[in-house]
């Protein structure tokens, strides 16, 4: 039996790991390393920075993990993530079998949290379903949306409302009109500057946790365009960018 450790490793910020998943890593024989291309690269190395850093014993093996690029978004969204996921199961199986031996440990680095807006425990569902002997644990970690909460120094929801928590592309059909705090994830699109700005602010992110951090804040109206020349000009700096915000519905 293989056994795989999926561990949440935050958002950028190394000082950021919990004591159980530095537990975690130092019980590793292989880690498998997710490798996007150059373009983002720094998020490579921001995972390999935190492996020399935290990684008492030197016997652990890193091996590359090629991640397929996605097929363009379409009508069938569902069914582009699922090609997509297939795909790069696929590629884990392989390197499973061919990296790891019969009672070894392998270790899959995730940014943030694993349990949020992330598809590794979908994929690991999907290797276990080939036949592959596999069993694996999941480390929770410090999610975007945790530090987007502490650097802005707010509290993700209102007294007793709730948070909904949802993608830039559910967004841009408009703010839910039954919800006060709505923070959103996955917005290439910037679906908050296509939103009627009336009553709403935001508290916008990038790179948290890292270095490159970049924070706005503020009323929608007075500072959407900002923050959509920010997030362009960073990513142009970078060759990525990685954002999160919270929109809140002026009492």
């Amino acid at each position: 039996m293989r056994n795989i450790l999926i561990i949440g490793i935050g958002s950028g910020n190394p000082e950021h790991l919990t004591l159980e998943a530095i537990a975690a890593l130092n019980r590793a024989d292989v880690l498998f390393i997710p490798d996007k291309g150059t373009e983002k690269a720094a998020l490579r190395h921001l995972r390999e920075e935190i492996c020399a850093r935290f990684i008492r014993l030197r016997s652990y093996r890193s091996v590359p993990v090629p991640i397929p690029a996605r097929a363009p978004a379409s009508e069938d969204y569902r069914g582009v993530i699922d090609g997509w996921h297939a795909r790069i199961a696929g590629s884990y199986r392989a390197l499973f079998e061919a990296e790891l031996a019969e009672g070894q440990t392998g270790a899959l680095l995730v940014w943030g949290d694993p349990a949020l807006y992330d598809s590794t425990l979908r994929i690991m569902e999907r290797v276990a379903a080939t036949g592959l002997p596999l069993d694996w644990q999941v480390y929770p970690g410090i999610s975007s949306v945790q530090v987007l909460a502490a650097r802005h120094r707010i509290a993700l929801n209102t007294i007793g409302g709730p948070i909904l928590i949802t993608t830039g592309r559910r967004l841009a059909a408009g703010f839910p009109a039954d919800q006060d705090s709505v923070v959103a994830m996955l917005d290439g699109e910037q679906a908050f500057a296509r939103l009627d700005p009336e009553g709403l602010d935001i508290w916008w992110g990038a790179y948290l946790g890292t270095a490159d951090e970049l924070l706005i804040a503020g009323p929608l109206a007075e500072v959407s365009q900002e923050i959509v020349a920010e997030r362009a000009a960073a990513r142009e700096r970078h060759g990525w960018i990685m954002d999160t915000y919270l929109l809140r519905r002026r009492a």
